[in-house]
């Protein structure tokens, strides 16, 4: 299942016209909404549709999107003006198809990269606060950010100190969690 699930998106080329619009369907309309991304970006190794589906972009969007008058998608994407963001608002700015990587994002732990003053990450995170800016005051975008940094700091600690305590556990012989002759049988009994 595993390599299937690899297999499906990363031989299909990006260029081709299908990996976004469906095959038996062309329609620019369908091609608009976020569900389409769904397809590609998803699952345990990188969670971008449940990471957007599950934030208050997603939610507006799951709770309006068939409301025309909310999430117009016979209009192009250049002109859409839309309740809320989709995969497609961001990541195809202007309706180009030139799909942007705004990513600041860890996509196998779903937190952001934290600020290491880097030249180049300044630069994606800039590009990253003049998208929100479409909606958002700059401000906004930069204080979400720093919000993103911080709660990756913390992980980044938490993530440290869980492979210290079974590394503590592995050196005093505890390496499996439970011993055979306690551990539960299928159905949860001893």
């Amino acid at each position: 299942g595993d390599t299937a699930g690899c297999t499906f998106c990363h031989t299909s080329p990006e260029e081709r016209c299908s990996t976004c619009h469906q095959r038996h369907q062309f329609n620019p309309a369908v091609a608009r909404r976020s569900e389409q991304c769904k397809t590609c970006h998803w699952g345990k190794d990188h969670r971008d549709w449940e990471a957007y589906d599950i934030s208050i972009h997603g939610t507006v969007y799951q709770v309006n999107k068939w409301d025309p008058t909310q999430f117009d998608m016979s209009e192009k994407l250049a002109d859409a003006d839309y309740v809320g963001p989709t995969c497609q608002y961001c990541h195809m700015r202007g309706g180009h198809h030139n799909v942007q990587r705004l990513s600041t994002v860890y996509t196998s732990m779903g937190m952001s990269n934290a600020d290491r003053g880097a030249p180049l990450w300044k630069e994606k995170r800039d590009t990253w606060v003049s998208v929100c800016d479409d909606c958002h005051s700059p401000r906004f975008a930069r204080e979400n950010l720093q919000a993103m940094d911080e709660a990756c700091k913390d992980a980044g600690l938490k993530y440290t100190e869980t492979f210290k305590v079974a590394e503590n556990l592995m050196l005093d012989g505890m390496g499996e969690p439970m011993p055979k002759d306690l551990a539960p049988d299928w159905s949860g009994q001893h």
